[in-house]
């Protein structure tokens, strides 16, 4: 059997991750002393509490290499075959601790490890495409290739609806942050080079998908992929991704995923966004 292995940034949801037969390994996160798995001690709902009334973001350690021995040689002890797909090796070691941890095992002709570039929502979407390949008869190997294609074809997207956390994880100044405030200044933000860029600005949520739309149509979805929307802590931001987003992507399969602790630091609640398969 093949074995699909993502880590918790993928902000799959352990229901999900069941559903899928996925085996979703936790990073850590920490509220200052306070360390907790992300996903399974802290869901979503507790950390985006947490966030609003920390006075210092809070910080998340990588897998260790040991925890990852320790799944691959369960998985390889049965016979299977192994796909990983974790968070961007720019933004943690947790791809490096899986590769550590594949030659621990000698595992090199049975596990594929790729390089996903991306994380949150967009690392999902990647993993349930790497699941319905699997779905449809493919090895790990045949997986591994497939997705090597796939995987610099996603795009992700988002609105951010406060500049509070960027201020505070040093990514915008505090002049920036205050006037950006007054003006009702909407971040963009994207994916790019294996981290969190910021790539345009608009009045308010409402104009920020807009302007989210308008590059869709310039780079337009493969509709025979799935598409996945993406939101931290209210739902109202979701249902307006949805409805300006919506229309772009009719008649695929769409994917509706919490923004995890990673991403979610730095965006705080009320962001929301979409992550797509570019056409060839």
């Amino acid at each position: 059997m093949v074995r699909i292995i993502t880590d918790s940034t993928s902000d799959l949801g352990l229901e999900r991750a069941r559903e899928l037969g996925v085996e979703m390994v936790p990073l850590s996160v920490h509220f200052g002393e306070e360390a907790y798995l992300d996903g399974i001690d802290l869901t979503s709902e507790e950390f985006y509490k947490r966030l609003e009334v920390s006075e210092q973001l809070p910080t998340t350690s990588q897998v260790s290499p040991e925890t990852f021995a320790q799944v691959f040689r369960k998985y390889l002890d049965q016979g299977d075959e192994i796909v990983g797909l974790f968070i961007s090796a720019d933004m943690s070691g947790t791809r490096q601790s899986a590769g550590i941890a594949r030659e621990m095992v000698d595992g090199e002709d049975k596990i594929f490890l790729l390089e996903s570039g991306t994380v949150t929502f967009a690392l999902g979407l990647l993993v349930e495409t790497a699941v319905q390949l699997r779905e449809e008869g493919l090895s790990a190997r045949e997986i591994a290739e497939r997705m090597e294609k796939l995987i610099p074809r996603v795009r992700l997207l988002a609105a951010v609806n406060t500049l509070k956390y960027l201020k505070m994880g040093g990514r915008i100044s505090t002049a920036t942050a205050l006037v950006g405030g007054l003006l009702g200044i909407t971040p963009i933000i994207t994916i790019k080079d294996g981290l969190v860029a910021s790539i345009g600005k608009a009045r308010g949520r409402k104009a920020a998908l807009q302007w989210i739309a308008e590059r869709i149509k310039e780079t337009p979805a493969d509709l025979s992929l799935p598409v996945a929307f993406g939101y931290t802590a209210d739902p109202a931001a979701m249902a307006e991704c949805e409805e300006i987003l919506g229309g772009l992507v009719e008649g695929t399969r769409k994917l509706e995923m919490t923004i995890g602790s990673v991403v979610g630091t730095h965006v705080g609640p009320g962001a929301a966004g979409i992550a797509y398969f570019t056409k060839e």
